[in-house]
């Protein structure tokens, strides 16, 4: 009985889903791409129109207000555009779909070609070559299907427009895929170093001479790119805005909670607009924000108060530079808690029912990331307060000079040296995200965010050889492409 059963099962379970015969295994990863790729594009959008509609709705409803006819339709619209417009060839969903095609599709024509010109590759080297190539090309038709749509003159923040900068807003620019380049040029970093640094590893521990010094650095690599990523960003943040993307400037200043006043007052003792001791017209900014905060409106005058109190830069929280910092630590924590708590309950919920357990495991994981986020910010802050009043004058000194120099560089720069340190709240997986992430951003602060489009050419050649080494990467040994992006690539280039 159990000989009769046996082929039946067999062939029972050769059958494959209704599902799987529709789509050829070589399109799967076509397919998932360009899904995956249109969730990523339109899900955002359309949770911010959700989002705008239902505060609208509630304010009308505190202020009593009489419901708009004209909100409902207008919502509908929004959604169906923003549902159109990821179907539009020159997006981001056709631009994955054609990455992954080029990779899945064409290696092994392009294997065959490779061994039909005699070549004395291996075929492991062979099929790793024909991967890069069809990955390289890719990637360059790729970004030059996002190329074809324009690139919008930028905007500028500040007043201090160079005349290279009024040319270049005249001239035809480039630039918009710009932040995903310095991505797949960091991730390809990443794996070359990775892989490098692996091998290194492997052949001193093959002859027992791997020492503590090297284990350090391996343990402290990733805190590192975090904190000198974060250094750059801040920096940037504070002098040099139109360096970083306009959305994370703006998530950067919500997140400081700072009054703006502040910031301009720093930002001109460094561009030399604020100089202690000389009358330069500026003095009414920061007496302003004294009125505001009902402090004397003489300490806001640079020419006799030299230094400016640091109660100014506490705004209002007292003259304790210490009190200042456990406040901002407070405050930040509570504000993050309302972004990383709903995220992690989430996360919790998607693996089943809610229970206890879970519940502690959200809260936990929320706490942690809300002190880190909280810890930063603290940190920025009170590395402000130390240059400028604690250990500032002790190393530099307490005359006019020292304290110009204090306000104009060092008290922000120490600011920005410490803020990133707060990375070693987080777990070890969580650091190595975190730097992948942050990376990129600070890689723009030394580029242009907008060129002229007669050097596209650079741009989409470092896009197409970083793409085609994570590429190749994947393909050969997943591990190795780290964070959440290797699982996504396994994923999607699984047939």
């Amino acid at each position: 009985m159990s000989q009769r059963s046996t082929p039946s099962r067999s062939r029972a379970a050769a059958v494959p889903r209704p599902g799987a015969l529709a789509v050829p295994p070589a399109l799967r990863p076509v397919i998932r791409a360009y899904v995956l790729g249109y969730a990523s594009a339109v899900a955002p959008r359309l949770l911010t129109l959700a989002v705008q509609h239902i505060l609208k709705l509630r304010r009308n409803s505190e202020q009593l207000l009489p419901a708009d006819p004209e909100d409902e339709p207008t919502f509908l619209a929004g959604a169906r555009h923003i549902l159109r417009s990821g179907f539009d060839p020159q997006r981001f969903p056709t631009f994955c779909a054609v990455l992954v095609a080029g990779t899945s599709l064409l290696h092994k024509p392009l294997d065959s070609v490779i061994a039909s010109l005699g070549s004395r590759l291996s075929e492991t080297s062979r099929l790793r070559l024909a991967r890069f190539l069809c990955s390289f090309l890719a990637g360059w038709f790729g970004l030059k299907l996002l190329h074809t749509k324009g690139t919008a003159p930028r905007r500028h923040s500040t007043a201090r427009r160079t005349q290279r900068e009024e040319e270049l807003r005249c001239r035809k620019m480039a630039g918009r895929t710009m932040d995903l380049t310095l991505f797949a040029a960091t991730r390809a970093a990443d794996v070359i170093v990775g892989e490098l640094w692996s091998q290194r590893r492997s052949r001193r521990q093959l002859a027992n001479k791997w020492s503590k010094t090297e284990s350090f650095i391996q343990y402290m690599a990733d805190p590192l790119v975090f904190v000198s990523s974060c250094a750059f960003i801040m920096w940037s943040w504070f002098y040099y805005p139109d360096n970083l993307p306009r959305g994370y400037q703006k998530w950067i200043t919500s997140a400081a909670q700072v009054d703006t006043r502040l910031i301009e007052a720093l930002r001109r003792f460094h561009f030399g607009a604020l100089v202690y001791g000389r009358e330069t017209g500026q003095a009414g900014l920061v007496g302003d924000m004294c009125d505001d905060y009902g402090l004397p409106r003489r300490w806001g005058d640079p020419v006799t108060q030299i230094p400016l109190p640091c109660e100014i830069v506490h705004m209002g929280c007292g003259p304790s530079c210490e009190y200042h910092a456990l406040s901002r630590f407070a405050r930040s924590w509570k504000w993050s808690m309302y972004t990383y708590l709903p995220l992690a309950l989430a996360l919790q919920l998607r693996r089943g029912a809610p229970t206890r357990a879970r519940l502690l495991r959200a809260l936990r994981s929320a706490s942690r990331s809300s002190a880190f986020l909280a810890m930063y910010i603290t940190l920025f802050y009170y590395g402000v307060c130390l240059a400028r009043s604690r250990v500032g004058p002790l190393l530099v000194g307490t005359d006019t000079a020292a304290r110009q120099r204090l306000d104009s560089n060092l008290c922000v720069g120490t600011g920005c040296f410490l803020c990133g340190w707060s990375v070693l709240l987080e777990t070890a997986g969580r650091r190595k995200d975190m730097g992948l992430f942050v990376a990129p951003r600070a890689l723009s602060t030394f580029v242009p965010r907008q060129y002229p489009k007669e050097k596209q050419w650079r741009e989409t050649l470092v896009f197409a050889a970083s793409t085609a080494v994570v590429f190749t990467c994947v393909l050969e040994n997943p591990r190795r492409v780290r964070g959440v992006l290797g699982g996504v690539l396994g994923y999607v280039l699984r047939e």
